[in-house]
């Protein structure tokens, strides 16, 4: 178990890793740098076993961008401060989950807010799971908003959408809530209330389920009405998970 909060560069330049390294050194003394890299072919290696809390990423590597990298991951936990020469790759940046981002050459007092706004993440994540797991007891579950938390009862949520680090929960009243975490962070907890992932993007609750429609991996059909495409490698589990409820 870890004990540090980690930390991974990825940067193709040598001088800008050895930059970040030293206002880590400096600034965050308590923070672990765990892996650096300089190429998206590396990174991937790293972040198929490895999920660090926070990770520097710079938006164009040598042998490709940070957009190539990201897209080879359905979800990544870690918080994402991208690093770019350029301003005009902020809304990109933003679109793919960014905690935050720096520009070149990175200016300290940006680079301490960044680091902040990624702890402070941290913590409010870990103070969500704790939350999670007591409120769970009342089948109900707390989702985070700007203004704070919802306390939502679990059989009133119909399904929750992924969508790159947010998660869309869909309820029995047609509201929405869009959460800024991602949807396999709730997998786990709402699968012990009749909920199952079939698809990257989808998890139902399965009380709400009203119909399946044959096919390669098939469709669902939700109490909302909405038509949800069930995937090939889930379809097996999906079937037996239905027949095991009767």
């Amino acid at each position: 178990m870890k004990t540090k909060t980690q930390v991974c560069i990825i940067d193709d330049e040598k001088d800008g890793r050895e930059y970040i390294a030293l206002l880590l050194e400096n600034e965050f003394p308590e923070l672990e740098i765990d892996f650096q890299a300089s190429s998206v072919e590396e990174a991937f290696i790293y972040l198929t076993k490895n999920t660090p809390d926070i990770l520097f990423l710079d938006i164009q590597l040598n042998d490709g961008t940070a957009f190539d990298l990201l897209s080879n991951f359905k979800e990544l936990s870690s918080q994402i401060i991208f690093i770019t020469a350029y301003e005009h790759f902020a809304i990109q940046a933003i679109k793919n989950g960014a905690t935050d981002y720096l520009l070149k050459p990175i200016k300290k007092m940006d680079f301490i807010i960044a680091v902040n706004k990624a702890l402070e993440n941290i913590r409010k994540n870990k103070a969500f799971s704790s939350n999670t797991t007591q409120t769970n007891q009342n089948n109900k579950i707390s989702l985070p908003t700007l203004q704070g938390f919802k306390m939502i009862t679990i059989t009133d949520i119909v399904r929750c959408e992924a969508d790159s680090s947010y998660t869309t929960f869909y309820l029995t009243d047609k509201t929405k809530i869009i959460v800024s975490k991602t949807l396999h962070e709730f997998e786990e907890t709402l699968a012990e209330h009749n909920f199952f992932r079939i698809h990257h993007k989808h998890l139902i609750n399965l009380s709400h389920l009203q119909e399946y429609i044959k096919g390669k991996g098939g469709q669902v059909v939700m109490s909302d009405n909405s038509i949800l495409d069930v995937s090939v490698r889930k379809k097996n589990d999906f079937l037996q998970k239905v027949d095991a409820l009767d």
